[in-house]
């Protein structure tokens, strides 16, 4: 084989893989609304008021949300970067863990600390002041910033670590104060980085769907993501949840339109704040606030944790444990997660090796330009239609062919396959990047390609960046609600499906114990696929 037929393979197959995955995410959609009679009646939808209220709802929960995430996380991400002490690095793994939570546990630890029998409210209550409702905007407020303001602090460590080293020593140099160094190196890094994570954070809202099932406390706090499954779910109601569904299709589409005219991308890297050294003096204000915030931020994300081990702990995990309706639905998100990441992993690296074959290739001319562009919008569409979304969508197709509920497993499979890629895309890509920079045109001009090109000069690089990867998709999947809330039956439960369950019929301890047993399976996962990637020598190397 030869370089020139290597990368039309890679071309072909990456090609081929990203409109398998375009295909799945819309296909649902274009044959219900090209056949089948199930066109909805947006005039109406536009003059109810309760869908008008929905989407109200939805922006505003979604604002409120990303405004309060993005303004926590700026200081917290100036402390950090500015104090060096022990312990600083494991903080910022630390906040790599709400990401990999299942939503529905921390849910639950939101509950925990701030309900209203939670930590919080019980002190609040031997002062005298009354207890915290944490149903409604409130709760889903402070679980959408437990998520997200880790997200965002990340993001923002990673764009102040950019920052040129000569920055940093002429500001030393310079004895600048604290406010001008905020003004002239800080804010314009942090600036750099704040349209990418607000509209990564907003959309993430908007899509929200188990922490507004949870926490929304009622139709007064129902968003479009929930308006779909309750209009599948209870009312069977096709139309109407194809049109919320377009609806919120159309908004989300539209704040990844406007990310992308700013030139930032809404799922940027984050780093580990291992790279920048600063010179700049604390002064005396600095030097006592900045503790204090670092402080406060990692006790607001790592509260919710211990709650969880702790009220875990108080269950009977012995009997849970044994229960053979717990060993049955954990066996099966096993394996729902297995396969889920194992196609994620295969769909997006081949659509990345397509990305890198096209920017290679002998001439860069408009037709491998779009097709690189395509390829890219195709692993960013997918932030724009949820599970709940794609769900309902082959919900409402496979009713007329077949046994949805047999279906199901197949269609959660691929749900989860598809949404775990944008994790993938960008852990993976820029270690694919580097390995064909570094070496590839040394692979070419020695002639290595297909199988010898991957095992000698990509591989190596992408080990670990691949284990990362598989491991977070393996969590995503494992602990996901938002397929599983349409396809689940008595015949096909996972675990979060059960603890959902649990939590339904005010079954308040089990659903304790399972929120731990999911939450520790999961970092369990997570950390053995790390181990099995990283640890084994590969002979090649």
């Amino acid at each position: 084989m030869n370089t020139r037929t290597d990368r039309r393979i890679r071309i072909g197959a990456g090609i081929g893989a990203a409109l398998l995955a375009i295909a799945f995410l819309l296909g649902g959609f274009v044959v219900l609304l090209t056949a089948g009679g199930q066109a909805p009646d947006f005039e109406s939808l536009a003059l109810d008021p309760y869908v008008r209220a929905i989407f109200g709802f939805t922006l505003l929960q979604a604002g409120l949300s990303t405004l309060l995430s993005v303004l926590l996380a700026i200081p917290f991400a100036l402390a950090l970067h500015r104090l060096r002490f022990p312990g600083r690095r494991l903080i910022l793994r630390l906040f790599l863990l709400p990401q990999a939570l299942p939503v529905l546990v921390g849910a639950l630890a939101v509950i925990t600390i701030w309900g209203r029998n939670g930590v919080v409210s019980e002190a609040m209550a031997s002062l005298g002041l009354p207890r915290l409702e944490i149903y409604g905007l409130s709760g889903i407020l402070v679980a959408h910033v437990f998520f997200n303001m880790p997200l965002a602090a990340r993001l923002f460590v990673s764009a102040l670590d950019r920052v040129p080293a000569e920055a940093w020593k002429l500001s030393g140099q310079l004895a600048l104060p604290s406010t001008t160094v905020f003004r002239l190196v800080e804010w314009p890094a942090l600036k750099s980085a704040l349209p990418g994570a607000a509209a990564l954070i907003f959309m993430l809202c908007v899509t929200s769907f188990t922490i507004v099932l949870v926490l929304g406390g009622g139709p007064a706090a129902t968003t479009l993501e929930v308006a779909v499954y309750q209009a599948l779910r209870y009312d069977f109601d096709p139309a109407r949840a194809i049109g919320l569904s377009l609806i919120q299709i159309v908004l989300t589409a539209a704040v990844l339109s406007v990310t992308l005219r700013f030139g930032r991308d809404p799922a940027g890297g984050f780093g580990l704040g291992g790279k920048a050294r600063r010179f700049d003096a604390a002064g005396p204000l600095r030097g006592l606030l900045d503790p204090l915030v670092v402080a406060a931020g990692t006790l607001f994300v790592v509260s919710p944790f211990v709650a969880i081990l702790v009220s875990g702990l108080a269950a009977d995990l012995s009997r849970l444990v044994t229960e053979p309706a717990v060993i049955d639905a954990a066996a099966t998100s096993l394996a729902v997660s297995l396969a889920a990441a194992c196609l994620s992993l295969l769909v997006s690296t081949l659509v990345l090796m397509a990305i890198e074959a096209l920017g290679r290739g002998p001439r860069q001319g408009v037709a491998a330009r779009s097709a690189r562009n395509l390829l890219e919008l195709a692993t960013s569409l997918v932030l724009v239609v949820s599970p709940v979304i794609v769900g309902a969508g082959w919900f409402l197709l496979l009713r007329g062919f077949t046994d949805v509920l047999a279906a199901g497993p197949y269609v959660v499979v691929a749900t989860n396959a598809v949404m775990a890629m944008p994790f993938i895309v960008r852990i993976v890509g820029p270690a694919l990047r580097e390995a064909n920079a570094g070496t590839g045109r040394l692979a070419e001009s020695l002639g290595l390609t297909g199988l010898a090109r991957l095992v000698f000069v990509e591989w190596p690089v992408l080990r670990r960046p691949m284990a990362l990867a598989f491991a977070f998709a393996i969590a995503l999947s494992f602990g996901d609600l938002g397929a599983i809330a349409l396809f689940g039956s008595n015949d096909f439960v996972t675990l979060p499906y059960l603890l959902l369950q649990r939590m339904g019929s005010y079954r308040t301890a089990d659903a304790a114990g399972l929120a731990l047993l999911l939450g520790l399976i999961t970092i369990a996962l997570m950390a053995i696929v790390e181990r099995g990637f990283i640890e084994r020598r590969d002979i090649a190397v």
